[in-house]
């Protein structure tokens, strides 16, 4: 994907050590509360995928981006799988 900024693994500390993260993805547990606190101090005019397990989490956390001034191109990439497949970025061991 080009002009990305970042993307976000919303998932728990226990998910991604399951199965790993996207290589340089940012880890705010949005069940954990973190999401909030780490994605404040982004550029809200970047562009983001965000994924989780699934797509929910993911999908919760683009509505508070939104809702909270975030004016780039905010794209819910799924499951880390889609999201892998969206971005090209290897899975990595946390």
């Amino acid at each position: 994907m080009s002009n990305l900024t970042a993307v976000i693994d919303a998932r728990t500390p226990g998910e991604i050590a399951d199965s790993g993260l996207l290589e340089g993805a940012l880890a705010f547990d949005w069940n954990g509360g973190e999401f909030e606190e780490g994605a404040s101090g982004l550029d809200k005019a970047g562009n983001y995928v965000v994924y989780c397990k699934s797509g929910g989490r993911a999908g919760q956390a683009i509505e508070w981006m939104k809702a909270n001034g975030f004016t780039g191109e905010l794209t819910n990439g799924g499951g880390l799988a889609d999201a892998q497949e969206l971005t090209g970025l290897e899975i990595v061991a946390r």
